[in-house]
């Protein structure tokens, strides 16, 4: 190890020391980097600083972050949720453990038209705990179904997450998001027989909606379907379609899902100029907060791999006698851990560079030890982080989505909220492993995309050599007495 090698790695123990201790994450990152890269690089570092920040302006695929997450302010102003979970409780209203089903179809179908957790828990939170306190549902396994299928919102496409994803680990977009809706499914499908299997074999953990709550006009809720689910699944069909269907890029499909939702806060009436400004506000400061720590971590991961460190890390974790598999194992465990304390920006934008190249070197074996093509294996890892991360989520101490819930639900204590998310987490881990065991639950969907997109180029260039064999000069005079007829 050089002394410059052991400069970097200081900073990154410096960095994470910081960050524990309550220093805010980018000014942090921008810091360390000017003050150790020019203890160890010299005035060079301020050069560094200033291309990388040029270039990261340059990547187009950062405006689709303040698209999609206007798009999602718009959507909750236009109580798109509260009318989703309305409609799916009217529907499921007779069966077992009806508000658990509510709860992670509404949860899973609104994922696909936001991105973001902390919105999806609180809302959630606020709309089913009444009710499921009011019916007596078991606390724990409701505080569990709530912040378990509001964290579907960072691995459901359109995740805002995945978006800041794709250009780290050299991934398109539109193959993570087409990537991350196998596990996002998978998740969605065990979490849902899991409490459905619950609330059968015991039915007072999820009896079924009181009478007195039910709709018992058949019109009432083909109504009540109609206005709820059916311009929401319009919405996400035109986002998602478009970019993958390859009609539009991320960007492009971002702008369309803001100017759908805008319509739909104005067909539903919940378009105020003042909740106009509320949405425009506030998707500033976030997208401002996002975008500033992928500048400031952009900066500090140049900083942290000229001075060697990078390189260091990578070379002695492939000297490690482990196999591939075991490999990517302590790399996901690492990543687990780093979600207790840290924000999913931190790790996707600072740590997982760190990373990236370990598994870049791995993409050969680990593609013959899982059975999957080694240009499938980058999308496939991508996956298997989102997945990973949102585990993050429901993990004490830190777990955000237990603040999110324990604010807005004040009759279920934090230790509750805790127990209810643990279950939730090892469900988390048993799909973490079926992604694992079964890679075609992530590639499938990608191989599908490029099976489709090669068809269409051989039918194009069939096309084009159809037209160059037929008779050239038959077409000239055709078009020749077309031209005299004119005349």
């Amino acid at each position: 190890m050089t002394g410059l090698t052991l400069l970097g790695l200081i900073m990154l123990i410096v960095m994470i020391g910081a960050i524990f201790i309550g220093f805010p994450i980018s000014f942090t990152l921008l810091f360390l980097a000017f003050a150790f890269g020019y203890f160890g690089l010299g005035e060079v570092v301020f050069s560094l600083a200033y291309f990388q920040t040029i270039g990261l302006m340059k990547e187009e695929l950062f405006a689709a972050v303040p698209l999609f997450i206007f798009m999602r302010y718009l959507t909750e102003q236009a109580g798109l949720m509260e009318r989703l979970f309305t409609a799916f409780r009217m529907l499921l209203a007779p069966i077992r453990g009806a508000l658990f089903a509510v709860v992670i179809l509404t949860a899973t179908v609104f994922a696909m038209a936001t991105g973001i957790v902390g919105a999806a828990v609180t809302v959630l939170g606020i709309m089913a705990s009444p009710i499921m306190i009011k019916t007596g549902y078991d606390a724990k396994l409701s505080a569990g179904c709530i912040t378990a299928g509001g964290t579907l919102g960072i691995l459901i496409p359109p995740s805002v997450m995945l978006i800041v994803m794709g250009p780290v680990i050299g991934v398109s977009v539109a193959e993570l998001y087409s990537a991350a809706f196998g596990p996002g499914f998978l998740l969605a499908g065990i979490y849902l027989a899991y409490l459905m299997t619950r609330a059968f074999i015991n039915p007072k953990l999820g009896p079924p909606v009181p009478m007195d709550e039910r709709v018992n006009s058949f019109g009432a809720l083909v109504w009540e379907v109609a206005i709820g689910v059916v311009p929401l699944l319009l919405l996400i069909s035109a986002v998602l379609g478009s970019m993958l269907g390859g009609l539009a890029t991320p960007t492009e499909a971002s702008a369309i899902g803001a100017f759908g939702a805008a319509l739909l806060a104005i067909a539903y009436r919940r378009l105020s100029f003042a909740g106009l400004k509320r949405a425009v506000l506030s998707t500033t400061a976030t997208s401002s907060m996002v975008l500033l720590l992928a500048m400031t971590s952009n900066i500090f991961g140049a900083v942290f791999s000229r001075l060697g460190t990078a390189t260091w890390i990578t070379e002695t974790m492939l000297a490690l006698p482990f196999g591939p598999v075991v490999m990517l194992l302590m790399v996901l465990a690492i990543i687990f851990v780093l979600g207790w304390p840290f924000e999913w920006p931190a790790i996707i934008l600072v740590f997982l560079p760190i990373f990236y190249p370990v598994v870049e070197a791995l993409k050969p074996a680990l593609g013959q030890s899982l059975g999957i093509a080694p240009d499938m294996v980058m999308i496939w890892f991508g996956a298997v982080v989102a997945v990973t991360l949102q585990t993050a989520f429901l993990s004490p101490p830190v777990a955000m989505s237990a603040y999110y819930l324990r604010q807005v639900v004040r009759e279920w204590s934090l230790a509750t909220i805790y127990k209810g998310m643990f279950e939730f987490m090892v469900l988390q881990c048993i799909a973490i492993a079926l992604i694992i065991v079964f890679p075609r639950i992530v590639t499938y969907l990608p191989d599908q995309l490029r099976s489709d997109i090669a068809s269409e180029k051989v039918e194009q260039i069939d096309d084009s050599q159809n037209r160059l064999e037929e008779d050239p000069f038959k077409s000239m005079q055709e078009e020749s007495g077309a031209a005299k007829e004119e005349k």
